[in-house]
């Protein structure tokens, strides 16, 4: 019986003397994973923030070149809008044209005069109701530029800002 006793000891001896070895090398195993995947990331992250935006400025030159737009503005226009009622309504607008490159000035100066009439007619029809809110000043925007690049055309204008619109 001494050997049967002396074997559930030596058994669990054994378990705790193998279990030990193995739970140490399994936390010392994660540990290195863990270690690894910090690196990993963190050098990653650290590619990406150091040096993903700087180089030679190849990046920054392309920045600057889709930046550079010029622009032409327009004579102040004053229109009445349509009306039902009344009393006379008007709109006051100061636009600027955006073009892709500086040489398309040429091309839109001698036009300058249809690019006026096509705005003005259009203008005209307008009623106050068509420029509330920013939808109907985006429609605006978006038919004053079709009805320029239509006058001005081979020249086209990027888009059409507004510096001044007054409704009275």
């Amino acid at each position: 019986m001494t050997d049967e006793t002396q074997n559930p000891e030596t058994d669990e001896d054994a378990e705790g003397e193998e279990g030990a070895p193995r739970k140490s090398k399994l936390k010392l195993i994660i540990i290195a994973a863990a270690a690894v995947v910090l690196l990993l990331g963190g050098g990653g992250a650290a590619y990406f923030l150091l040096f993903s935006g700087g180089g030679d400025g190849g990046g920054d030159e392309i920045a600057i070149a889709a930046v550079e737009t010029y622009f032409y503005d327009l004579p102040e226009m004053t229109v009445n809008l349509a009306n039902t009622g009344d009393a006379e309504q008007f709109l006051k607008l100061s636009v600027s044209l955006e073009l892709e490159k500086e040489e398309m000035v040429a091309g839109l100066e001698p036009r300058l005069t249809l690019v006026m009439d096509a705005f003005q007619v259009y203008l005209r029809e307008l009623r106050r109701s068509d420029l509330e809110g920013s939808a109907g000043i985006y429609r605006l925007k978006d038919e004053l530029r079709r009805r320029v690049n239509l006058a001005v055309y081979p020249v086209q204008v990027q888009n059409i800002l507004f510096k001044e619109i007054l409704v009275q």
